[in-house]
């Protein structure tokens, strides 16, 4: 069954499901390759999206019925929240929210997380509908034991030794390469061993027009 595989978390390299953010988008980059060479266009994104649930229900990466890894936690801009069974894990139904036209970003985006966050990172073990009925990406993530959130000057220092400094009053970071938004404290914890955990940013690579996206989907901007 589909759904035991993708339970087999602790044999992720046995089992593919280590690779299958590199097999995920390969399939998105074939989509926007074909799409440019026939219509000249980046915007492919819903094409992305069925190509990829076709890819998962084919591979056995297809999660029919999300309640059988996890229960229900909360709901953020991007993410329905569950918690897994064995609480070892906190995954995430990401519904692409924070991708304009195609969805290389958002799978740019997780590698991203991953390199800058080893303590936190992301793997993506399958491709399931929220509840409202979207497709998205399944991600797990390590469950943090935290004793607080940071504060705003712990998550400056702590980027700031990274090599991230703050721009627009504060409204997110970068090195220049990199821009972090969503490093709030509610977003970032503070371990029990010390360390600090950013379980919940939006990174993008510097650019004006990600800048732009970013405040035009994010609730702290904007107000449908």
């Amino acid at each position: 069954m589909a759904n035991d595989r993708i339970l087999s978390t602790d044999n992720e390299k046995t089992d593919g499901i280590s690779d299958l953010l590199e097999k995920a988008s390969d399939v998105a980059r074939r989509v926007l390759g074909s799409i440019q060479t026939i219509a000249g266009t980046t915007n492919c994104k819903g094409v992305q999206i069925h190509e990829l649930k076709k890819y998962a229900t084919n591979n056995g990466y297809w999660i029919a019925d999300i309640d059988k890894l996890g229960i229900y936690s909360d709901r953020g801009s991007e993410n329905e929240v569950y918690i897994s069974l064995d609480g070892r894990n906190v995954l995430k139904l990401n519904d692409f929210r924070y991708s304009d036209d195609n969805l290389n970003a958002f799978f740019c985006r997780i590698k991203i997380h991953n390199a800058l966050f080893p303590g936190c990172a992301y793997t993506l073990i399958g491709f399931a509908e929220n509840k409202n009925k979207k497709i998205c990406a399944v991600l797990s993530q390590p469950f943090i034991h935290a004793d607080r959130e940071a504060s705003t000057e712990e998550i400056a220092g702590a980027l700031a030794l990274m090599g991230f400094m703050p721009c627009g009053n504060g409204e997110y970071f970068t090195n220049g390469d990199i821009d972090i938004f969503d490093a709030l404290p509610n977003n970032v914890l503070h371990g029990i061993d010390g360390q600090f955990y950013f379980i919940d940013t939006i990174l993008f690579k510097s650019d004006i027009s990600n800048l732009t996206l970013y405040k035009s989907l994010s609730p702290r901007f904007y107000n449908p």
